[in-house]
């Protein structure tokens, strides 16, 4: 890094050439005209597209394989902040602070996660009470489900806000009522959303985005 400095590669965003006294943020550090790779404590936003795995093992397309190469090495590694399924797309986080991992899955911090999703079946008018009465169990589970608020759109299309995360929960609630979930979106988590950045993109949040996951 001396020898970057010495030759002028390393800047900030200005072009302003750095020292090794210089009082310059992590983030507005430029080596060779290309930002730094977050730093430690990072926490990462991608928008999952569908077809990709929340894996570091399994064949096929992963949604590692949609960071840049280097950051599979690391060092705490990356860790998805829950999973997607396969044809689940949307809102997915990475960090490698564990102590954030585990805020945001922990029950006690109840962070909302919101879901879009189109059915292959009409719904039949029910399935908000049942959702929100605390009292739905689904099939091979002896604790009901923490009640989930459900906005119907139109007949096949519906925002579903769940408040935990069993596995592929939202599946199997509509299901359990006798309908399929033909496509399936996560739009936000707490007050954090997509906005401005296109499928397959990812970027790393600010301490303020942060907070919104807990807004």
């Amino acid at each position: 890094m001396q020898l970057a400095i010495r030759n002028g590669w390393v800047t900030d965003r200005d072009g302003n050439r750095l020292k090794p006294d210089s009082k310059t943020a992590h983030e507005d550090v430029l080596f060779d005209d290309e930002p730094l790779d977050p730093a430690q404590g990072v926490v990462l936003l991608l928008n999952k597209p569908v077809g990709y795995t929340c894996s570091t093992k399994d064949h096929g397309r992963l949604v590692y394989d949609l960071l840049p190469d280097r950051f599979r090495t690391r060092k705490p590694a990356l860790s998805s902040i829950g999973r997607l399924d396969k044809e689940t797309s949307g809102l997915l986080l990475f960090t490698d602070d564990g102590t954030f991992l585990h805020k945001v899955i922990s029950p006690k911090s109840n962070v909302p996660k919101v879901y879009e999703l189109a059915l292959d079946r009409p719904l039949k008018g029910d399935e908000a009470a049942l959702f929100a009465s605390g009292e739905m169990m689904l099939e091979s589970e002896d604790k009901p489900l923490k009640p989930a608020q459900l906005e119907v759109l139109d007949d096949t299309t519906a925002r579903l806000t769940l408040h935990e995360g069993r596995y592929h929960q939202v599946r199997r609630m509509f299901a359990a009522t006798g309908n399929h979930v033909a496509q399936l979106r996560r739009s936000r988590i707490g007050a954090l959303g997509l906005e401005g950045l296109a499928e397959g993109e990812w970027k790393a949040l600010s301490d303020n985005e942060k907070a919104k996951i807990f807004a």
